[in-house]
């Protein structure tokens, strides 16, 4: 873990300084590791907005103070939340001199560093499980990366990685095996104190949870804003909620049967949701951590709840989810009906990368305009 000096920087850091500054993910740099502004490597990592879903909302039954929210990271660089944990590894990285980086992914990660690593002319390697959706294979061999793809999980690959440091004289980026992703990744949680107010925070928040970095680092933002007192010492935080999918669930397990460590998943399987598609993370215990320390829960859905969500969203809010956004809606839903969530809390789901990056269902309605135009037939359509 990265650790600052918060005593030197308390008062010199206040919430109007912040507000003064443009909203990208380097108004926080006091709270960051890249110490030369020349190694900030960029492609412009604006603030994500949070979008209401209120049909949805109502729908579920949500009373007067609750909400549904989504923090919608799909319009980072590369049309995901991992550009914020690759920013700060591949910044990093130049300022320490490394100059060839490798990585095991699901695909958007993959894609994150191919790109920030080109942008500064670091030369990338990239193993990704041979089912990862030929769409981000492409995104990153076309970003400069060298790409290969793998008989096996994550892990699997990660075991390529790690055994070809010596012989390839490559960083092992993998999840973990750095501090700086999670420094990256927990701007969601200073992003979100802001937008909130700073100290009326959402009830809870749900994350979808393959390694976990973003969940460990928003826990790791709202203890650093504290300790500088951007935010009451008082301040309520959130429950903090890793989703994950029924036939990839390692944190669910250890969380129900109270362990501090996870045990890998044999024969993994989600048939949409590969980000959160991880057998075994490094930071489970950091996960776990996080999770029961805000008084949140663990909790997997189905891949058919999934699908159901990526639909719901899409037809009755405009939103188009990624698949590991959905599993959040789906925890969501299934969070009400047990009662751990209350028709009045503020509930805030992840939605971390666009969802036109995935497959999408058919759309096959045809018009030949040299024929006659039965507008009737159009009309069943509506």
């Amino acid at each position: 873990m990265v650790r600052y000096d918060f005593e030197s920087l308390k008062g010199k850091l206040t919430r109007e300084i912040l507000a003064s500054r443009p909203p990208t993910l380097w108004k926080w740099r006091e709270m960051l590791p890249v110490r030369k502004a020349e190694d900030c490597v960029t492609l412009g990592e604006w603030m994500t907005p949070i979008v209401d879903a209120p049909k949805l909302a109502a729908e579920a039954g949500m009373e007067e103070g609750g909400a549904l929210l989504v923090k919608d990271e799909g319009r980072l660089p590369t049309g995901s939340f991992k550009a914020r944990g690759l920013v700060m590894a591949v910044s990093m990285a130049k300022e320490l001199g490394v100059t060839r980086m490798a990585m095991p992914t699901n695909g958007n990660a993959g894609a994150a560093m191919s790109a920030y690593c080109s942008r500064c002319g670091i030369e990338t390697y990239i193993f990704a499980p041979e089912d990862t959706p030929d769409t981000n294979i492409r995104e990153m061999a076309l970003q400069g990366a060298n790409v290969w793809r793998v008989n096996g999980y994550i892990d699997d690959c990660g075991k390529i990685v790690g055994g070809g440091k010596e012989e390839m004289n490559w960083f092992d980026t993998s999840t973990l095996k750095e501090p700086y992703r999670i420094e990256g990744k927990k701007t969601m949680g200073l992003e979100l104190v802001e937008q909130f107010g700073w100290d009326d925070l959402p009830d809870v928040i749900m994350y979808p949870t393959g390694g976990g970095t973003g969940l460990i680092g928003m826990w790791k933002a709202f203890a650093e804003l504290k300790k500088l007192g951007l935010i009451k010492p008082d301040t309520k935080l959130p429950k903090m909620v890793a989703v994950q999918a029924t036939g990839c669930a390692p944190m669910v397990n250890a969380y129900d049967a109270g362990e501090e460590f996870a045990t890998r998943v044999d024969g993994a399987f989600t048939r949409s949701a590969m980000g959160i598609r991880v057998p075994a993370a490094v930071g489970d215990f950091l996960i776990l951590r996080a999770v029961r320390e805000s008084g949140g829960w663990a909790v997997a859905v189905t891949d058919d709840a999934i699908d159901e969500g990526v639909e719901e969203f899409a037809k009755k809010e405009g939103f188009l989810l990624c698949p590991e956004g959905a599993a959040t809606y789906a925890a969501f839903k299934k969070g009400l009906a047990d009662g751990k969530i209350k028709k009045t809390d503020r509930v805030l789901l992840f939605n971390c990368a666009t969802g036109l990056k995935y497959p999408m269902p058919p759309s096959n309605n045809d018009i030949d305009r040299h024929e006659p135009i039965d507008y009737g037939e159009i009309a069943k359509g509506i």
